[in-house]
């Protein structure tokens, strides 16, 4: 565009920069009625294609997977994934944003419901994203098939489904991103004589061996809730993921070079909090 800058009117390049921004928009694709066989039913999915994907025809793009794909207006993402794009932030990626259906049930850990039976259609979801969703759109979009430029990221409960679902599946997904993670998900209720035990993602993350080369960003708020059920001065939000990180760690993955842990001062269980720092964890999943 540099060329055309020189050739036209000082009063025109108000316009033409307008024009420029707006070439930084991703474009949107709405698939609204994608039929699952795993789910029995149709999902809607939005895949947002970076400004460069058509000038570019022999590049594959790294790819984000994202659960609650209908809260992408809540959290900003066109306008971070713009601003990011403009100020040559990151690298460009598509995002595929899934939305959620029966939320409560297929959202969780595949391989175990909770007490109360939430998440009794988790291992479908799983199914439906592995072997249904992941295919369908490599078929279609110039998508990079290397585990290490996947990412899948998922809020709250969505979060705890993003996490199992990339460590269930590391030859597809070797990055997650969890924003106020529901790590309190557990097979039977609190008891008070050990109020920790019985999480079912840290028992599965303990049992369990390293896989090699995954990376993990978690995000907290000091205010995600109010619950302390073993009345140690911490939230369970909090309490829960640092327990996941230190489980982590004993299988080796180093805080800092695999595990990048954000904990936001005041920051709430909402999408406002998410918002805000949506562009540092866009930086750490797909930096320049």
């Amino acid at each position: 565009m540099s060329w055309l800058k020189k050739t036209i009117p000082q009063n025109w390049r108000l316009y033409l920069n307008i024009f420029e921004s707006y070439q930084d928009v991703p474009e949107i694709h709405q698939f609204r009625n994608l039929y699952s066989a795993n789910l029995d039913r149709e999902v809607r999915v939005d895949v947002y294609l970076p400004s460069i994907y058509y000038d570019q025809p022999s590049d594959q793009f790294p790819v984000l997977w994202f659960n609650d794909g209908q809260d992408m207006d809540a959290a900003r993402m066109l306008d971070t994934m713009t601003a990011l794009f403009q100020e040559n932030r990151v690298q460009e990626f598509i995002l595929i944003a899934i939305h959620a259906g029966d939320r409560i049930q297929e959202y969780g850990t595949a391989g175990r419901p909770d007490y109360r039976r939430r998440g009794s259609l988790a291992g479908a979801y799983t199914r439906f994203i592995v072997e249904e969703l992941v295919p369908f759109m490599r078929k279609r979009y110039r998508m990079a098939h290397d585990a290490g430029q996947n990412t899948f990221a998922g809020f709250s409960l969505g979060g705890l489904s993003a996490f199992d679902i990339a460590w269930a599946n590391p030859e597809l997904f070797r990055q997650a991103g969890v924003f106020s993670g529901s790590f309190w998900w557990r097979y039977e209720p609190v008891d008070p004589a050990d109020p920790d035990s019985h999480r079912i993602m840290h028992e599965i993350v303990a049992k369990s061996q390293k896989r090699d080369n995954m990376r993990f960003w978690f995000q907290c708020g000091t205010l995600d809730e109010l619950e302390d059920r073993n009345n140690n001065g911490i939230i369970d939000s909090i309490d829960d993921t640092v327990d996941l990180i230190a489980l982590l760690k004993k299988l080796g993955y180093r805080e800092g070079r695999d595990i990048y842990y954000l904990e936001v001062k005041d920051g709430e269980h909402n999408h406002d909090t998410w918002a805000r720092v949506m562009p540092q964890f866009l930086m750490w999943a797909f930096p320049r």
